[in-house]
């Protein structure tokens, strides 16, 4: 994942939001957990969304990955959402163990 395909803003109210672009796939995946990572553990705000309304597919190891920001940011106090995600990737993600309160806005394109 390089810098023109995630974008990293903080809103107003202290809301770390980051929004990938495109497949995550295998080449993306290094980068992907440590940008996670690195948002929980180093800047810890006091939530996280993922917006992946421009994500069309997510491979398993990125899967695993978003699974793990949850868990992470429940051991630092950081709420991680999963935002406007197609229904495919939310019904993966629930499979995978991410609760439903997470998967929010799920087949919201805008």
């Amino acid at each position: 994942m390089t810098a023109s395909t995630v974008d990293v803003e903080t809103s107003p109210d202290g809301t770390l939001v980051i929004q990938p672009h495109g497949v995550l796939d295998a080449d993306d995946a290094v980068e992907l957990r440590r940008t996670l990572v690195h948002a929980v553990r180093h800047l810890r705000p006091l939530r996280l969304v993922l917006d992946l309304h421009d994500v069309p597919d997510v491979d398993p190891i990125n899967l695993g990955t978003l699974v793990a920001a949850c868990h992470l940011g429940d051991d630092h106090q950081v709420a991680v959402f999963l935002d406007r995600t197609s229904e495919s990737i939310a019904s993966r993600l629930f499979a995978a163990g991410v609760a439903n309160h997470r998967l929010r806005q799920v087949g919201s394109a805008a």
